[in-house]
C-alpha cells in the first residue's frame, strides 16, 4: 500500500503499544493557486501542535502549552527554519517534475519524519519523501542508506548514499533529538494530553426505515470501541463502523450504524456499547424508541441532535478537504525495529532547515 496519499480524513492513530509520538508532515505543491505553496504540520500524540504556511509565513502553536512552555525563542526559530525550508522544497518541486518529464499541472513533494516512544521504553523513528501521492525514497535505518521507491529516486539515492552523512544525520537525529524533544512536548502538554474525557453517546435515526447509528462524541483519547449487542452477543453482521474523527476542539467523534426493523428491536434487546481507552466503566444506551432522536415526528433536541452533529461533521470535512487539496500524508508505521533510550539533547526539535537537500 501507498504511504502517500491525499486524505479526505485523518488516521494518525498510534499502535495500542506506543504511548507518545511526534511527527512532522511537509508538504510542498505547484499548481494551486488557491492554497499555499508549502505548508507544515507538527503533530503530538495525534493532536496538531504547530501549523506553519507560506501565505502568512508564521510558525503558529495550536495548543496554549506551546508558547507558553516554549516561548518565543522557540516560536521565532521554527518560524525561520520553516521558511527556509519551503525554499528548498520549492526547489526539490521543479527537480522532480524534470525528473518526471512534467511542465505543467499538480504536483507535490511531501516528507513524513518522526519518532515514537513506547511503554517498554522502545523508540521508533522515520523518515520518508513521496511525490505526487506515493512513495520516493525512505531511510533505511539499519543500513544506513536510502530505499528508491522507483527509477527516478535512484538518482537521489546514489547521491545520498556516495557520502552516508545525510543517512547518519537523521538516523541520530530519529534516535536522539526527536526522542528527547518527545518527552519535553509531552511533559509540557501532560494536562491535554494525558486526559481522559467521556463521550456523550446518542442513537440517531434519519427515518423508521432507516439504519439506527449510535454516535459518541467529545471523547479523548482516540482509542475507542463502539459496538451494538443483541441480548448480550456483540452483532457483527448488518453493523457498519464509521471513521475515528476529529473534532474542532482536540476530542474525537466515531459512528456505527446498525440496520434493523423495529420490530427486530421491540422484540430483542439491542444496546450500543462504548469503551474508552483509560476508564473502565463501559458506556451502554438501550435501543428503545424514546432513545431516539431523529428528524422524522417527535424528536429529542439537544446537543447532539442529527442537524447539530451534521454541522459539526460537516465543518471537520470541510477543514479535511482542504488538507487533502495540499497534501498532508497519512502515518504509516513500516520498520518494527527498536532504538537504544536516547541520550540528553538541547538541540532544535526540527531537523528541517539542517536536513533537507536536493533530491
Amino acid at each position: 500500500m501507498k504511504s502517500f496519499i491525499l486524505l479526505l480524513g485523518i488516521a494518525l492513530h498510534s499502535s495500542s503499544a506506543v504511548i507518545h509520538s511526534w511527527k512532522a508532515f511537509l508538504t510542498a505543491s505547484t499548481g494551486l493557486s488557491d492554497f499555499p505553496e508549502f505548508v507544515a504540520l507538527n503533530l503530538v500524540d495525534d493532536e496538531l501542535m504547530g501549523y506553519f504556511d507560506t501565505k502568512t509565513n508564521r510558525f503558529e502553536g495550536k495548543q496554549s502549552w506551546v508558547e507558553e512552555k516554549l516561548g518565543q525563542q522557540y516560536m521565532e526559530r521554527q518560524e525561520n527554519i520553516l521558511r527556509g525550508t519551503s525554499q528548498s522544497f520549492k526547489v526539490n518541486v521543479g527537480i522532480a517534475m524534470e525528473r518526471f518529464n512534467q511542465t505543467k499541472g499538480v504536483h507535490t513533494v511531501q516528507l513524513m519524519y518522526g519518532c515514537e516512544l513506547g511503554d517498554d521504553g522502545i523508540t521508533r523513528g522515520d523518515f520518508q519523501y513521496g511525490y505526487d501521492g506515493a512513495d520516493f525514497l525512505s531511510l533505511d535505518k539499519s543500513t544506513l542508506t536510502w530505499t528508491a521507491a522507483n527509477q527516478k529516486a535512484v538518482i537521489t539515492k546514489l547521491k545520498w548514499d556516495a557520502t552516508g552523512a545525510d543517512a547518519n544525520f537523521q538516523k541520530n537525529y530519529l534516535e536522539n533529538t526527536c526522542i528527547e524533544w518527545l518527552k519535553k512536548y509531552v511533559n509540557y502538554g501532560k494536562d491535554t494530553l494525558e486526559r481522559k474525557v467521556r463521550p456523550s453517546v446518542s442513537l440517531l435515526q434519519k427515518t423508521p426505515s432507516s439504519p439506527v447509528t449510535c454516535h459518541a462524541t467529545g471523547f479523548y483519547p482516540s482509542g475507542v470501541m463502539v459496538f451494538w449487542q443483541k441480548d448480550g452477543q456483540e452483532q457483527h453482521g448488518d453493523v457498519e463502523h464509521g471513521e475515528i474523527l476529529q473534532n474542532d476542539d482536540g476530542t474525537f467523534q466515531k459512528s456505527t450504524h446498525l440496520t434493523v426493523t423495529p420490530e427486530e428491536w421491540k422484540n430483542n434487546k439491542y444496546q450500543c456499547v462504548v469503551q474508552l481507552a483509560g476508564i473502565e466503566d463501559d458506556i451502554t444506551k438501550v435501543l428503545i424508541e424514546s432513545e431516539i432522536q431523529t428528524n422524522f415526528g417527535k424528536t429529542n433536541r439537544g446537543s447532539n441532535d442529527p442537524n447539530t452533529i451534521g454541522l459539526i461533521i460537516g465543518g471537520v470535512i470541510a477543514l479535511l478537504v482542504i488538507i487533502a487539496v495540499v497534501g498532508v500524508v497519512i502515518w504509516k508505521k513500516k520498520n518494527k525495529k527498536g532504538f537504544v533510550p536516547a541520550s540528553t539533547s538541547d538541540t532544535d526539535s526540527e531537523n528541517s532547515g539542517k536536513g533537507i537537500q536536493k533530491i
